[in-house]
């Protein structure tokens, strides 16, 4: 930076949801005074629309202009060159821009809107040197150097192939492109981008008779923020707007910085924090500086790939764009940061309107979302927080400001109905440097003693967010991994794993880890139904369907952990056909230890045939084994099919028990709205497919127990939905399955941690008749922690296979103490 000199941030259009300002990088100091904010030099040439060479200065306070020039120097000076000075007069409006025509050339058809100061300098259209200069006397400097030693020169930018320019040139420019600033470095490479003119002049007139701009507005954060999720300022100038700064983002592609009044207004629902949005530059600001900001009202979604403005369920973040900004003094007091304490958040998520809320005026005393929203861009704290969400590898974590709201028994939240989201969960990232202060490992359970507060935010990774500019002390909690017991000689031990897009193309290291976690987490249970079994080169996309492969390794490692020797049943899919990862050809398989389950095989199981329930001596048998559930019907487009399979239960004798296994793996909620949106309540669009194929696998255990009273069916695998939801409440039914996990404490009912929820995907449920016979125990290994071999605990059920005859089973029962 040229020391002499205080310099201002103007703005540029980059993206295309919002218009982003960039600000100065750290060397720059922000001044109210002038900068240039755009040069053309091609006017009237070939090819040019506009007929006239110009420049253009803008300011986010009013400036005067008296005794100033512009002057122009070409792109290599030789000793003799001189400066071309225009004087100027009168003054630049805050907020606004000053147009200097210049010479005007014979092409072009679109004439200058009124200039402020007119000069005759001909600029090249493709590079030179222009200076602002605080008096007009011709410059005498001819060297970057000497003319960062000048004291009047409060601007100057080069570009194209100029040599006297600030750090290295900006872009040429050309007949049909100017060079306009996006950020005030002392860098024109960095500061000034190549783009379509756009001269305006200090009535905010353009070309073609372009009618003026609305005058900007003096604001408070208050009257911007408003009293709904939507600014009433929004698409509006707004200037002096006074804040402290409370903190500043200095990394990624949304840098920027908070403030917030310290002399807020009397209205529970009007936020008076705010984003000032930088792009990619990092602003020169610190934390207790009191600033001036001028800028454009803009509303921010956040979007997912596809998304538009108008599709998006995400709400918006509320901030200024193509910000100028004065600093009056440093080192204020920050506001203080609202503790968030277990009364503080309503239980009740957002109003319910089934529609869009925005429009809707904020009741922060009544609903989360609505409090959220009316603390936007706020200091928020939370002290000694309980960890109730894994920190990820994005760096964030989830706690509590509510430790006692549906406590899971290892520390999580328990997502137990659609009518309770769990308000106390907020997501926490940092602000602060990783270099400084590494972001926390942390698990479901651990905690971060002392105080972690920032301003809030908002993302479409889990909705509102705490951006810590201090974050509490890791304390790791005594959550551990756990271990079920061992099946005993009478009990079939049945499990459900999902294991992550299983795929040759993963390290030995994953292969290990999940099969150690079958031996000893799980038991080596009798019977596994995997879930996310990829294709023998996985991800990648061709006509290989087979798993045969993943499956070996799997099988391999198993047994080199000390398991049993597994066998496996599978049906390859038809290529490309069942969703998941492209190129995955994803599906369910069945694996058995042969020393414990027989595997009954009958022919004719496809990816394409269905399979058949039929009555054989009074007792149910499949057409195929395996077999896949009605595999064509529509229910299952671009979804895993279920695998049947009837195995035998012992291996070998003469009470040998058929047990028919349906292993799913229901399509996912991807597309579903989130919780955190401003469509409430969210529509869950996947739940109807999820509900064809509930019932659909129901209408196959109707046949079964139609065939045979007393079979022993188990139904398991990933349903991607909820104990609550109609999914899972179409499979069960008093004559057809039920729900052991209906059993254990509601603290323990999860095998996924999702945004801070502790909740249900995988089920395993068993015939109704074998309620009372069975043992369920989730066995947590995965989801709580920050190191994860999947995204999903397993489960297993233990549970005593009727024998059939009626008599037998009960006296089974008595003898192994299932009923008095």
């Amino acid at each position: 930076m040229t020391p002499h000199r205080r310099r201002t941030t103007l703005s540029a259009l980059a993206g295309t949801t919002l218009l982003v300002a960039l600000a100065p990088a750290a060397a720059a100091a922000p001044s109210p005074d002038a900068v240039i904010a755009e040069v053309y030099g091609g006017g009237g040439n070939a090819g040019a629309t506009l007929t006239t060479d110009f420049i253009e200065l803008s300011s986010p306070s009013a400036v005067s202009l008296d005794g100033w020039s512009v002057q122009y120097l070409p792109a290599s000076p030789s000793p003799t060159s001189r400066w071309q000075v225009t004087k100027l007069s009168g003054s630049i409006p805050a907020g606004k821009r000053y147009l200097v025509a210049q010479a005007k050339g014979g092409g072009g058809t679109v004439a200058l809107p009124t200039p402020d100061a007119t000069g005759t300098t001909n600029m090249s259209g493709t590079g030179g040197t222009v200076a602002l200069v605080t008096n007009d006397q011709p410059l005498t400097c001819l060297t970057a150097a000497d003319c960062a030693a000048v004291p009047v020169i409060r601007d100057l930018v080069g570009f194209g192939a100029a040599v006297v320019r600030e750090g290295t040139a900006a872009p040429a420019a050309s007949n049909t492109t100017s060079v306009a600033r996006k950020a005030d470095t002392d860098d024109n490479s960095a500061d000034f981008t190549a783009g379509e003119p756009t001269p305006e002049n200090s009535k905010g007139e353009r070309p073609g008779g372009g009618e003026p701009g609305p005058a900007p507005e003096k604001a408070r954060i208050h009257q911007i923020q408003g009293t709904t999720r939507l600014s009433p300022l929004v698409g509006k100038q707004v200037i002096d707007v006074p804040g402290v700064v409370t903190a500043v983002r200095a990394f990624g592609s949304s840098r920027g910085f908070w403030i917030q009044d310290a002399q807020p207004d009397t209205d529970p629902r009007t936020s008076e924090g705010l984003f000032v949005f930088t792009g990619t530059t990092t602003p020169n600001v610190k934390l207790g500086d009191a600033v001036l900001v001028a800028g454009k009202v803009a509303e921010f979604y956040p979007l997912a790939s596809g998304e538009t403005v108008a599709t998006t369920a995400n709400q918006s973040i509320t901030q200024l764009t193509g910000a100028q900004w004065t600093v009056q003094s440093g080192g204020n007091a920050v506001p203080a940061a609202e503790l968030l304490k277990p009364d503080t958040v309503p239980v009740s998520i957002a109003p319910s309107p089934g529609g869009n809320i925005e429009a809707l005026a904020l009741e922060p005393a009544k609903y989360a979302l609505d409090f959220y929203e009316s603390r936007e861009g706020m200091r928020l704290r939370v002290d000694d927080a309980r960890v109730v969400g894994a920190t990820d590898d994005f760096n964030a974590l989830w706690v509590t400001s509510k430790p006692g709201q549906n406590l899971t028994v290892r520390g999580g939240s328990n997502y137990q109905s659609y009518a309770d989201a769990n308000t106390g969960r907020i997501k926490i990232e940092s602000l602060i440097p990783f270099a400084e202060r590494p972001f926390p490992v942390a698990n479901v359970g651990d905690r971060l003693t002392g105080t972690t507060e920032g301003p809030l935010d908002y993302s479409r990774f889990g909705g509102y967010v705490l951006q810590a500019s201090a974050l509490g002390e890791h304390v790791a909690g005594p959550v551990a991994p756990e271990s079920t017991r061992k099946q005993r000689e009478h009990e079939l031990a049945t499990a459900t794993y999902n294991v992550e897009n299983l795929s040759t193309k993963d390290t030995q290291a994953k292969f290990d880890r999940l099969a150690g976690a079958v031996v000893r987490n799980l038991a080596s249970p009798d019977i596994v139904a995997l879930e996310e079994i990829q294709d023998d080169n996985g991800s990648t996309n061709d006509s290989v369907v087979s798993a045969g492969e993943t499956l070996r390794r799997f099988t391999d490692a198993i047994a080199a952990a000390g398991g049993p020797r597994y066998e496996w049943r599978q049906i390859n899919p038809v290529d490309d056909a069942d969703g998941g990862q492209p190129g995955g050809n994803i599906r369910v398989a069945f694996l058995f230890n042969p020393k414990r389950v027989s595997f009954v095989d009958r022919p004719g199981g496809d990816a394409v045939t269905p399979v058949t329930v039929q009555r054989e001596h009074g007792r149910a048998k499949l057409s195929a084994s395996p077999g896949r559930i009605s595999p064509t019907d529509p229910a299952w487009q671009a979804s895993r099919k279920p695998l049947v399979g009837e195995f035998r239960f012992p291996a070998q004798g003469p009470l040998q028990r058929s047990v028919f296994v349906i292993a799913n793996h229901f399509n996912s909620k991807g597309g579903d709205q989130p919780l955190h949106g401003r469509i409430q309540p969210p529509v869950r669009s996947s739940e109807t497919q999820r509900v064809a194929q509930a019932k659909l696998v129901r209408g196959f255990v109707d046949s079964l127990i139609k065939a045979e009273r007393n079979a022993n069916v188990v139904v398991l695998g990933d349903l991607n939905d909820f104990v609550f939801s109609p999914a899972v409440q179409t499979l069960v039914g008093p004559k057809a399955l039920a729900a052991p996990m209906d059993r254990l404490p509601s603290g323990e009912r999860y095998s996924y941690v999702y945004e801070g929820n502790s909740q249900t995907l995988d089920h395993i449920l068993v015939g109704s008749r074998l309620l009372k016979r069975a043992d369920l125990d989730v066995v947590h290994i995965n989801a709580e922690f920050h190191d994860q071999a999947s995204d999903h605990d397993p489960q297993v059920v233990r549970f005593l296979p009727r024998t059939g005859v009626d008599w037998l089973d009960d006296l089974e029962e008595f003898l192994h103490g299932l009923i008095p």
